[in-house]
């Protein structure tokens, strides 16, 4: 091209997916709808994005989310109004969990909005700016894109949800689409903002406060992970002998083999060990935490909010004395310095192996206790582990797994169904990993749709469902007999077939020893889905359950 030729054009859909493959998206779920079939179009002739059509757009927005968490970014797309709207539960799980994703909407035309048409998936009142309100309390950021802002807005909001790390949408009315604009300059990708001068007054702050303190610990949460920090944090806790754990929502952010590991911190609830070392701690550093009623056993962990060294996403606090323009990564960069100075030495064991669970009877009824013991035992480095948020989340979330595995959940929003199709996105978003999706009936229920959806992308995961015959994490808080807390009993043996699975490997376990034959034939089956589904008492709940059950009972009830 010479010098007075004009730069490339290309039209804004494609503008939008060159975008999204420079951040690692590589495939788009979503379902189809008459105002976006053209750009879909766009999306098919596209070779290096994927299109993934989902059982409904709520699946779509989970899908989405999974992948984000596995990708550090994702995408659905949606048609106006209808589609828009039965995705929104999934993207406000999205910002509430801190997953950067986009939702793109496309509309219609307009030539129609100007007229203020009423045309199909509109409320008859010409107001086409509706459901970009309804968005607007759960994204960081959002534009309608016309012709003559389109590249300039989809580069702002794409950055937004970087910066962020939260969901973000678009509206696409369905003629821009098609305009045409420059060709896209730069990368959206860019590192954190450092305030220098703040940066160094932490620095004096929290080397004042590291060198007055008679010992140490560190808590980690999932805003590790989220904002890229865990190889910073690594590098904390590899510069000081020093204990840490994390909160439920952060398993996983480092391998539990790392040295001084001591477990899942969750208040008066956690293990000894984690709670001497969180809660013994002369100064306490918190890297990314979020305290939830969840992954704090109902608020009743034992530190001041604002005492010790605090590192939130973009600042850093020292007894509560804030630095804005600190970044996670920068600030615990700065504490591995500090920290090796003051605490160095020896490096701590990691946590010791679990005792060897009591002896059950292998042909008795199987618990919820052998249950999880023998699936966290089952995991291997390479293994992605997505637990429902009810019995399979609390009964995993203090599981040792293997070094390596990963976990993926949703405690803090807590949707349930989510994560049949979270598992959908993590799957294609890293098919060397084998997932592992741990599920309750009642929440499969909700969206056991896309299991059709799994087949359809050729995965093959292992799905362990639980029945237990209704909503038993429901029943383990309030009404226990009640018929709130009843569904409808399934053929579930019958489900991956009729949902287009038909090659699924589908096995059953009421006993231990079912189990372990239905474990150990997975791990051999990886050809093909795998479908074990287990039976476990109504009434039977891990023991972390049944102790925030009655903490959430008496909350819901008024009590402090």
């Amino acid at each position: 091209m010479s010098m007075t030729e004009p730069p490339p054009t290309i039209t804004v859909g494609e503008y939008l997916l060159h975008r999204l493959v420079s951040l690692g998206v590589h495939h788009l779920f979503g379902v189809p709808g008459d105002y976006n079939l053209a750009f879909l179009d766009t999306v098919l002739a596209s070779p290096h994005i994927s299109w993934v059509g989902t059982a409904n757009e709520l699946g779509a927005a989970y899908a989405a989310d999974g992948y984000a968490r596995t990708r550090s970014f994702g995408a659905l797309l949606t048609t106006f109004g209808v589609g828009e709207l039965s995705a929104v539960n999934g993207v406000a799980g999205s910002y509430a969990e801190r997953v950067p994703l986009v939702h793109i909407t496309v509309g219609p035309s307009q030539a129609a909005e100007r007229a203020g048409a009423i045309v199909h998936h509109t409320a008859a009142d010409g107001d086409y700016d509706r459901f970009a309100r309804a968005h607007a309390s759960v994204v960081c950021a959002s534009a309608v894109l016309r012709p003559d802002n389109a590249a300039r807005e989809i580069d702002r909001v794409l950055s937004t949800a970087l910066h962020e790390s939260r969901p973000v949408y678009l509206r696409l009315p369905s003629d821009v689409a098609l305009a045409q604009v420059q060709a896209p300059t730069g990368t959206l990708r860019r590192p954190p903002e450092v305030n220098e001068k703040n940066l160094a007054a932490f620095r004096t702050a929290a080397e004042e406060r590291i060198s007055s303190a008679r010992s140490a610990a560190v808590l980690a949460d999932f805003l590790v992970d989220r904002f890229q920090a865990r190889s910073a944090l690594a590098g904390l806790l590899d510069a000081g002998s020093l204990p840490w754990a994390v909160l439920s929502s952060g398993k996983t952010v480092l391998p539990a083999d790392t040295p001084g590991f001591t477990g899942v911190y969750s208040g008066e609830l956690a293990a000894p060990a984690a709670r001497a070392a969180i809660e013994g701690a002369d100064l306490l550093i918190r890297a990314g935490v979020v305290l939830a009623d969840t992954t704090t056993g109902g608020f009743t962990h034992r530190f001041e909010a604002e005492a010790g060294i605090d590192l939130a996403p973009h600042s850093a606090s020292v007894d509560g004395k804030p630095f804005d323009g600190v970044p996670l990564a920068a600030g615990l960069g700065v504490l591995a310095e500090l920290v090796e100075r003051r605490f160095a030495g020896p490096k701590r064991a990691p946590l010791p192996a679990a005792a060897p669970p009591d002896p059950v009877d292998p042909a008795g009824p199987l618990t919820q206790d052998h249950l999880w013991t023998a699936v966290a035992s089952w995991t291997t480095p390479d293994t992605t582990v997505i637990a429902e948020q009810g019995t399979s989340f609390f009964g995993m979330c203090t599981e040792t797994l293997a070094s390596g595995a990963r976990f993926i959940a949703q405690p803090l929003w807590g949707s349930i169904g989510y994560t049949l199709p979270a598992l959908l996105g993590a799957q294609l978003a890293d098919r060397t990993r084998r997932g592992l999706l741990l599920i309750g009936d009642g929440s499969a229920q909700m969206t056991i749709q896309e299991l059709g959806t799994l087949a359809r992308q050729h995965l093959n995961p292992v799905i362990v469902l639980v029945n237990n015959d209704g909503y038993t994490v429901e029943r383990a808080i309030h009404g226990p007999r009640a018929a709130y807390n009843d569904i409808a009993e399934w053929n579930w043996q019958a489900v991956p077939a009729a949902l287009g699975a038909a090659d699924a490997l589908v096995l059953s376990a009421i006993t231990p020893a079912q189990l372990d034959t239905a474990l150990h034939t997975a791990a051999h089956t990886t050809d093909r889905m795998v479908f074990i589904e287990v039976r476990t008492d109504m009434d039977d709940v891990p023991e972390l359950l049944h102790r925030l059950a009655g903490n959430v009972q008496a909350r819901n009830g008024g009590e402090a």
